[in-house]
């Protein structure tokens, strides 16, 4: 079954030929999504930056790692989001590099948005996991520590301040 041209389907995401061409659609998604909540959206040149994007709030610069995921977590219904850089990928993330990471959940259509200070204080974590589709009874105990779901679609932190968010948790 053929589709028309110019015509899209929820796995748009599969078309691309490189992780770097899918990497970059999912950065105009979030500058496209962050636009829509009133955002002033930022784009530095060049790939040389710690963070991808950047959001000008009310003169406060706001930096951004945007990251998309479609591997899932064995057959625990999740799916595992990498927080790595580098050309070897075992690069951690510091807390003075960036504000958000802004995750998107391909299959899902899902953007989680979580404060860099959240994952990377006091130790920063490699990877961590989400699961927009609930967690499912087989998977046994899911701590509090390890739920992101209050992070979904959570826009309105970008507005919030550096001290705030390095305090701030979100009611689990």
């Amino acid at each position: 079954m053929s589709r028309k041209k110019g015509t899209r389907d929820k796995n748009d995401w599969r078309r691309f030929k490189t992780t770097k061409q899918r990497g970059e659609w999912v950065e105009l998604l979030f500058m496209a999504a962050a636009a829509l909540y009133g955002f002033r959206v930022l784009k530095p040149w060049g790939d040389s930056s710690e963070y991808d994007v950047a959001i000008d709030y009310h003169g406060r610069l706001i930096r951004i790692q945007v990251k998309g995921f479609s591997a899932r977590k064995g057959n625990q219904g999740g799916y595992l989001c990498r927080l790595r850089h580098g050309m070897s990928g075992l690069e951690r993330y510091r807390p003075t590099d960036l504000d958000f990471f802004a995750l998107y959940i391909l299959p899902a259509h899902a953007w989680y948005i979580i404060p860099s200070s959240t994952v990377l204080l006091p130790t920063p974590k490699f990877s961590l996991s989400v699961y927009p589709n609930g967690v499912p009874a087989r998977c046994g105990q899911h701590s509090a520590e390890h739920d992101y779901e209050p992070y979904r679609e959570a826009w309105s932190l970008l507005a919030k301040s550096r001290a705030t968010l390095r305090t701030h948790r979100v009611r689990r």
